[in-house]
């Protein structure tokens, strides 16, 4: 046909490429005879390399010869050309051609024969001819964490469409001080980790992971600093898998420091990653079992296709026959064959060379079940289209015979319902409607037809798929989830075949939590027999184990995980953290040791206790850990938390960990180390510091049994919750200051008192509100210092001299309790870290607890009363007293009342 150019004795191709960037999606009908067609479905397709003029539209028929097309001015079928203008005129507008197509068919022009069966040229999506779409994804820039565990990484979650061909992250990752750019910040790099299915299980601190442990593998790229306060970086994954992705970003691991909150200007570096996904729209879908004519045009580099594998595949075949170029066949085909699932061929999928293979056949064994297997027909650089006949083969292991209906079958398929149609029609209409010749399975015995579909009946495979037994979720928490197999948890194995569960993992749901499988096989059923079963685990179909075959779990194209039990090891288990969703298969197949390797077992039933469940922790994170959940927008996941110098996924990894004596010293030094308020407490009774001396006993009690709580080993003491014991030894601490810088401004004792009250109110807010803030030290500290100077100041001027009046106060108490004060809030705020804390922390106790002793003012003197005065002998004079008057309760001028006179 001389579409597109082509030669005029070349067979009319099925498919062939657009003459112009148009392309008839679908085609609706009346009915199944001949009528008119109902509507039409068109849209525009990108294409840098058109040929033809634009708004040319080629539709293919096969009751008319070849093919057929529709010139503006005719009205009669007639082989398909390429709709060209007369000279000097413009080509007529898509609109046009199609309205005048149209209105043919209802006028009955005698283009619609009796079986209509429209051939719609369906692209088969050469990469230049099909319309990319591109969408665009970001998220909010969250602060980033140095690395201590899981629990302090920043996870991310996307969600990348089907048939996409390249997906960009963009990582924007900057700094901020103050709320302005860091600039003075340093450089500190940032790590981020990205996984398909399931949240990245990392490791950057090298850690030991639990025993019987599996460790998913994942990307990382690290970024560095360009810019003085902002960098980015990118990762490209070329045909990504479609579903969820995780990306997880941290700092590195700090040096511990404890800083107080609010003391400087925190460096903060905010990372936000941007997707950018650029999907295939109309790949073209290939039906089991049918071949169909393509071509590769030579503007084009290859052609992709897609094709959807049921339940109970056991092989998947692609073949490629009658391949020729410029209608001319060859020996050998100038294409290479590549498939992959779920997404477009790599670099590194499978492949095969069709010039050294004929016929060009690329098998995969235990190919992946109810999935999208994707084909890719990539041709040599050459001077010539390329033509083929392309289809792909099933072999089904759920029945022993091939021979069944075609109805049947294509209802066995169980094929989704967004799975559309292929090639542009109804397969149901399809197999109705076209006549399907029979054709041979192998290969070199297929015949050239003018038909463009051919049917291939799906073949058989003589060793069996199992059946395959489904397991009850039982849900208990969240991450909590028990997997009951009917009639268990003794399952028995036979000896002639395996034994294969299905275990279902919610999308989604059950990704943030450990998939946890034991083994215990029984003994007292082996009946002697040197037995062993041996298991795998696969994700996404089952592989058989036979006795004929490598023990392994892994195939060409899925990986899985290996167990087994046996008489001198009869329990095993295996962890997989943050598993992918999806259905997860356990095969179980019980050999026994001979001469010549593993065998089936002869009239031996083995007995197997089996126990699948799933926990959001390993071991709930142990002795020396804490398992927290976690969220990161609607997404839920679990990690542990280690302390006492704990490492590891488990909390398992005590290459750091304190030693018990370590704790228990840290402990009593921490504890103990409040001792050193008794002699404040002391003093205070003594100089008659009575609410004082209350106060530093209720420091000292709650900083004692606060810090035996909060220890992060096993050497731990709680008298009551944590929260209440942290929040009394915080206000017993505010509270010492408050009431001794108040003492020491000697106030009147009413005024003391609210001062007092209203101290204790004001601290017990800002506690709730902020415990860990500066000004919560820092303010009640400077208001009142602020009281006691203006108090000093008055006494200062009234005496008319320095207030306190003595140089012994100053060098003996005041300078030094301040220089022991100044010296513990330093250590509080510039030294203390997570290694040291124990023992800075207890010299800051002690440091405050000695200034006390040293600030505190002496017991105040008792007021003085008037007395009479002796009578001096010799001259003198009367002071006479008036002692109502000077108590202000009587005006002298009205009332007269006796004097008190002395000599």
């Amino acid at each position: 046909s001389p579409v597109c150019g082509g030669p005029a004795d070349a067979p009319a191709p099925a498919v062939t490429r657009p003459c112009a960037a148009v392309h008839v999606r679908s085609v609706r009908r009346t009915d199944r005879a001949a009528g008119p067609i109902k509507s039409l479905d068109i849209f525009r397709l990108p294409n840098q390399s058109q040929r033809g003029g634009a708004g040319d539209v080629v539709v293919g028929m096969t009751s008319c010869t070849n093919s057929w097309s529709l010139a503006d001015n005719q009205k009669k079928c007639r082989p398909a050309e390429r709709l060209r203008p007369a000279a000097g005129l413009k080509p007529p507008s898509l609109r046009v051609r199609l309205l005048t197509m149209l209105q043919l068919e209802r006028r009955g022009s005698g283009c619609s024969p009796p079986r209509l069966l429209l051939l719609v040229y369906t692209f088969f999506c050469a990469v230049g001819d099909c319309l990319f779409v591109t969408d665009y994804f970001t998220r909010t820039p969250r602060k980033l964490n140095a690395f201590n565990s899981f629990a302090s990484v920043e996870l991310f979650h996307f969600s990348v469409p089907e048939d996409t061909m390249m997906a960009v992250w963009n990582l924007i990752t900057f700094k901020e001080q103050g709320g302005t750019f860091g600039d003075s910040c340093p450089n500190r790099n940032v790590t981020v980790y990205f996984r398909s299915g399931a949240p990245p299980v990392i490791n950057p601190l090298y850690t030991r992971f639990p025993r019987d442990t599996v460790v998913p593998g994942s990307f990382a790229v690290t970024l560095t600093w360009t810019l003085p306060n902002r960098t980015t970086g990118a990762f490209n994954v070329t045909s990504p898998l479609p579903g969820d992705w995780f990306l997880a970003a941290h700092l590195p691991k700090d040096e511990g420091k404890i800083s107080v909150k609010g003391l400087s200007e925190e460096c903060q570096y905010l990372f936000q990653p941007q997707l950018i996904v650029q999907k295939l729209i109309g790949i073209s879908v290939l039906y089991p079992g049918y071949f169909i004519d393509q071509m590769i045009p030579i503007h084009n580099r290859s052609a992709l296709y897609k094709v959807f594998i049921p339940n109970y595949i056991s092989k998947v075949k692609v073949q490629l026959v009658n391949c020729s170029t410029k209608n001319k066949s060859s020996e050998t085909c100038p294409v290479v064959l590549k498939m992959r699932a779920r997404a477009p061929p790599v670099h590194n999928s499978s492949a095969l060379d069709c010039r050294e293979w004929n016929p060009c056949e690329l098998v995969t064994l235990v190919p992946a079940w109810e999935q999208w297997y994707y084909i890719l027909v990539e041709r040599y650089l050459s001077n010539s289209d390329v033509y083929f006949r392309i289809g792909v083969q099933i072999t089904d292991c759920s029945k022993p015979s091939s021979s069944k209906d075609r109805a049947q079958y294509s209802s066995s398929m169980n094929m989704p319902q967004s799975f559309g149609t292929a090639m542009g029609f109804s397969l149901s209409d399809t197999l109705l409607m076209a006549s399907v010749p029979g054709l041979s399975q192998n290969a070199s015995h297929l015949h050239t037809s003018e038909d463009s579909i051919i049917y291939l009946a799906p073949t058989a495979d003589t060793n069996k798929c199992w059946p395959i037994r489904p397991t009850l979720r039982n849900e208990l928490d969240t991450f909590s989830v028990h997997f009951y197999v009917f009639f268990g948890p003794n399952i028995s194995i036979p000896p002639d075949r395996a034994a294969v569960f299905a275990i279902n993992l919610m999308p989604v749901l059950d990704s943030g939590g450990v998939l946890n499988m034991e083994l215990k096989l029984n003994l007292s059923t082996l009946k002697g027999a040197n037995l062993t079963v041996f298991g795998c685990l696969n994700y996404g179909m089952p592989l058989f184990l036979r006795e004929n075959s490598s023990l392994k779990c892994d195939s060409e194209s899925v990986a899985g995980f290996f167990l087994s039990v046996n008489v001198s090891s009869n329990i095993t288990k295996l962890r997989i953290p943050y598993p992918q969703t999806g259905t997860w298969y356990l095969s179980l197949r019980s050999l026994c040791a001979t001469e010549h390797g593993f065998e089936a077992c002869s009239n031996v039933t083995a007995e197997v206790y089996m126990r699948a469940y799933l926990t959001p922790c390993i071991n709930d994170c142990g002795t020396y850990g804490q398992c927290k959940l976690l969220r990161t927008n609607n997404y839920l996941y679990a990690a542990c938390e280690c302390k006492a110098g704990w490492n590891g996924w488990g909390c398992t990894d005590n290459s750091e960990a304190y030693s018990y004596s370590f704790q228990l010293l840290s402990t009593l030094l921490l504890c103990l180390s409040n001792l050193m308020f008794v002699p404040p407490v002391a003093i205070a009774i003594r100089s008659q510091y009575l609410l004082e001396a209350s106060v530093y006993i209720f420091t000292m009690f709650f900083s004692t049994f606060y810090h035996a709580c909060d220890q992060p080993g096993i050497v731990v003491f709680c008298i009551m919750e944590y929260d209440v014991l942290q929040f009394c030894d915080f206000l017993g601490s505010l509270m010492s200051v408050w009431v001794t810088v108040i003492a020491m401004a000697r106030l009147k004792s009413i005024i003391k008192q609210v001062l007092y009250l209203l101290g204790a109110m004001s601290l017990s807010m800002a506690l709730q509100l902020d415990r860990h803030g500066l000004w919560n030290l820092l303010g009640p500290s400077l208001f009142a210092l602020g009281i006691m100077a203006v108090a000093w100041t008055v006494r200062t001027i009234r005496r008319r001299r320095c207030y306190p009046p003595t140089w012994k106060r100053w060098v003996f108490f005041l300078f030094p309790g301040t220089m022991i004060a100044t010296s513990a809030v330093a250590l509080y705020a510039f030294v203390e870290t997570e290694e040291n804390y124990f023992y800075i922390h207890s010299i800051w106790h002690m440091l405050i607890a000695g200034s006390v002793g040293f600030l505190l003012p002496p017991r105040a003197k008792p007021d003085a009363k008037v007395t009479p005065l002796k009578r001096k002998r010799g001259c003198g004079y009367q002071l006479c007293v008036n002692e109502h008057e000077e108590l202000g309760l009587v005006d002298p001028g009205i009332i007269t009342i006796n004097s008190i006179c002395t000599s």
